[in-house]
This record gives structure tokens, sequence and C-alpha cells, in this order.
């Protein structure tokens, strides 16, 4: 690795670990991502890396695992140097600068896809992302409009897992579920509607698009007619729903368990 040591912050090479707002990176496709499971999952995932901003003590750390993966510039520096870029203090001794990977296109997602209609929230892209990963549905699809899935708070709420991910943004989500269901995916929505499927009660396909709604308004009655079903899970009386995140992990896990039994 070719080490830089820096002490001054207006150093030109160091100015993009400056940048916090996601229309930073919009140009060249980039992304900043921080503490070293997220970085070193990123890493492993296959991103390309443009540079490496740590402590001694991370490179000390992970030196084995670094040496496996091409890393052009490894900025080294204090703590303190470190909590000086970002303006706070940090929990963690590395950032990485990386360029987001490609997205799949449609043709080439899996049998089984979580996808998610005008979710606005970052945290809840990178929850959602982490359930999936974790739950093996393995084919992610978000609006263009909403919070990308590498935005460096997305990247940190699910750990990095984003990376395990194939991943499309949506420009017209009625083409797409048109699309999908040309493709032999049966869609469901996740919606409280009076003539919903009990979750403990559905028919899992072989190929199955799960739909979760914005994080307030939930899913239109539009979008709810291009659905082949809605599916609802079960709660006590008075609960009117869960946050968008527990709900996908739910849902997932209990499709996964039916086509796992099939």
């Amino acid at each position: 690795m070719n080490f830089i040591e820096v002490d001054d912050i207006s150093l030109p090479e160091v100015q993009i670990y400056h940048q916090l707002r996601e229309n930073a990176f919009s140009k060249d496709s980039s992304f900043i991502a921080d503490s070293p499971k997220v970085v070193n999952l990123l890493i492993e995932s296959g991103v390309e890396i443009k540079s490496i901003f740590a402590t001694q003590e991370y490179y000390n750390t992970h030196k084995d695992f670094l040496e496996n993966y091409l890393i052009p510039v490894a900025y080294v520096a204090d703590k303190a140097v470190l909590e000086q870029i970002v303006g706070h203090r940090l929990h963690h001794n590395v950032m990485m600068h990386g360029i987001r990977p490609k997205e799949s296109s449609l043709e080439t997602l899996d049998e089984h896809i979580i996808m998610l209609d005008e979710i606005s929230n970052t945290d809840n892209i990178g929850a959602i992302a982490r359930s999936a990963a974790a739950l093996g549905v393995n084919s992610y699809l978000i609006p263009k409009q909403g919070p990308h899935p590498y935005a460096r708070r997305a990247l940190r709420v699910s750990m990095g897992y984003i990376g395990k991910l194939k991943f499309h943004r949506y420009n017209d989500i009625k083409e797409t579920i048109q699309e999908l269901k040309n493709r032999g995916y049966r869609i469901f929505a996740a919606e409280v509607t009076k003539d919903s499927t009990p979750l403990s009660q559905v028919k899992v396909p072989q190929k199955w698009v799960l739909l979760m709604g914005h994080e307030q308004l939930g899913i239109s009655d539009e979008i709810l007619s291009l659905c082949d079903e809605v599916v609802t899970i079960e709660m006590m009386e008075g609960i009117k729903s869960f946050n968008v995140g527990v709900a996908a992990s739910i849902m997932m896990y209990q499709f996964k368990q039916v086509a796992g039994s099939r």
C-alpha cells in the first residue's frame, strides 16, 4: 500500500472526506463509508476503492486482510485528525472513499425480491438491506427518487451488508411492476386492507416480489390494484402498523420459511 501521512486537514487529497451531503458524490458515483466492519465488508464485496483514511491501529489490526486487495492510496492520521475532518467525535478509526458498484438489471435479479415504494428515510433503506442479506433475499428494488443504498447513513445502518445484494433503482413503479409480472413474479403488497391475506396464511410461489410502502402513507390504492395480493401481519387489536423496517424483516422471514418448507 502507498501510505501517506496526514496532519493537515486542508490538504486537497482528503477534502472528499469532508463531504457529508449525498449530492457531493453524484458526479462520479462515489461514496464514503466508515467503521471497520462496514469498510471491510464492502472491500470484501469487491467495490472499487479510491482511498482509505485511517489510523495506524486500523492498518495494523487488518494488515493480513488488506494485503489481499488493491488499495491505491492509504492515508494515515491520528484519530484526532479524522475527527477534525468530520467535525465530531468518532467511535471508529477508518473511513473509505469508493465507487458505487453498477446496478443490476431487472432480468438479472433473483427469484426473491424486496421492493420499496417511495421510502424516504435513509435509515430504513439501510435497515431493510441488512435484514434482506441476513434472510437470503438477495435482490433489492428501490425508487430512484429516494435515498441511494450506498448513501453514507444507509451504509452505516446496513453494516455494509448492502454489498452482498443485487440492487436496481427504478424510475416508474407501474412499469416496473408490470415488467416483473411479465417475468413471472407474483407481486405481494404489504398493507392493511379489509381483504388482505394474513401473513401466516400466505402461499408463496417460486418467484415473488414483496413491496413495502411509504413510512407514513403506505401503498396507494392505485398501486395496490396492480399487485397480485395484499398481505398483512396479524397484530393485536388497536395496533395499526409496524415500522417499515421491522415489517419487512418479519415478512421476508415468513416468505423464506414458507418457500423453504415446500
